[in-house]
């Protein structure tokens, strides 16, 4: 849906929020049955990082993913065929979501350095073949909301000069939102990795990634009733999906510390480089957290690990093993946590490609 830049602050926000909102309820089924769901990850990364080269917006990013997910939930698709697939729902997505002159070009497509490894030439006949076929698929109805659609809504408020850090007042409201907006884009990304969070719908999802960032930057209240009210979700609406976000958050958190102290010269192990507060926390401790009062601190500033970005825009470990990037800066084997899952060659089930 083409939306205006920055609609979120316009007059017409909340009317436009409602549509979503409204439009969410009516989103198609996910029966999570696809054959080839052990490979849904690698295709996700494949979908993050053509698009993180073009510097696509997340909505693009995330429609293409969620495209991705019913076709695969609806067809038994081959593995070279995936690969079409995958690029012709960001394609789809792109058009949708962006202006006419970011829309990725068939020359600059094959031109990238995947490309080669996937033995994968696009041709203008066979993109178009494919882009209709899933536009039939789809009933030609792109309109589907993801949480990338309402993020930049919760976020217009997600940090106010009266909330706390660490029990103490904010020393800089600017340098704190630019932090929520950093960790509300790693959830979001997150969000994006696993079918899981598909059970959720994408509202949910979105307001999750913003309770899951003040929890981890120590901001206090939690859940203020003003993001409450925007949303529509308490706190325990939002647990079971803060939960999961949390659990991948964990897992990134114990990789950059393992990776950081076998760095010489860098901080012991075990020592957080996430927090707020450089203290570690688990999940449970997370989720506890909404209705404690966090002790006055030393006031320290919110920080991020450095570098620190989601698998997708990394390397891509390729279904025979060989990992790609698209950049040559990108490197896989960079101290940035990866979370991408290994997948395998060998199929449970083979069947005709493209069988109703």
């Amino acid at each position: 849906m083409e939306l205006e830049d920055q609609w979120w602050k316009g007059q017409l926000a909340a009317d436009i929020y409602q549509a979503l909102r409204y439009k969410e309820l009516k989103l198609p089924s996910y029966k999570g049955q696809s054959p080839q769901l052990n490979l849904r990850r690698y295709f996700a990364d494949l979908i993050a990082i053509v698009s993180n080269h073009f510097r696509l917006c997340p909505a693009a990013r995330h429609l293409g993913v969620y495209l991705l997910d019913l076709f695969m939930d609806r067809y038994d698709v081959t593995v070279q065929q995936l690969h079409m697939v995958s690029l012709s729902c960001l394609l789809l997505a792109s058009k949708f979501e962006e202006r006419e002159d970011r829309v990725p070009k068939l020359e600059a497509l094959n031109s990238l350095g995947c490309m080669s490894s996937m033995n994968l030439v696009l041709t203008k006949q066979g993109l178009l073949h494919m882009e209709l076929l899933l536009l039939e698929s789809f009933q030609w109805n792109l309109y589907l909301p993801t949480a990338a659609h309402f993020i930049e809504y919760y976020l217009s408020i997600a940090v106010h000069e009266g909330d706390l850090h660490d029990g103490w007042p904010m020393t800089c409201l600017e340098k704190t939102k630019l932090y929520m907006a950093k960790y509300a884009d790693y959830f979001l990304e997150v969000s994006l990795q696993d079918h899981m969070f598909l059970c959720f719908v994408p509202s949910l999802v979105s307001a999750a990634c913003v309770v899951t960032s003040r929890l981890v930057l120590h901001l206090s209240p939690t859940w203020p009733p003003r993001l409450q009210h925007l949303t529509g979700y308490t706190w325990e609406n939002l647990v079971p999906c803060a939960e999961k976000l949390l659990i991948a958050h964990d897992g990134d958190v114990k990789e950059a510390n393992k990776q950081k102290c076998q760095q010489p010269g860098q901080q012991q192990q075990g020592q957080a480089v996430y927090h707020g507060s450089g203290q570690t926390a688990s999940v449970a401790q997370y989720l506890h957290r909404h209705s404690l009062q966090y002790p006055q601190q030393a006031p320290p500033q919110p920080a991020l690990a450095p570098n620190h970005r989601p698998a997708s825009y990394l390397s891509l470990q390729a279904p025979n093993g060989n990992a790609q990037a698209v950049g040559a800066s990108q490197d896989p084997k960079s101290s940035i946590p990866n979370r991408a899952y290994q997948v395998s060659m060998h199929y449970t089930c083979a069947a005709p490609c493209f069988d109703r």
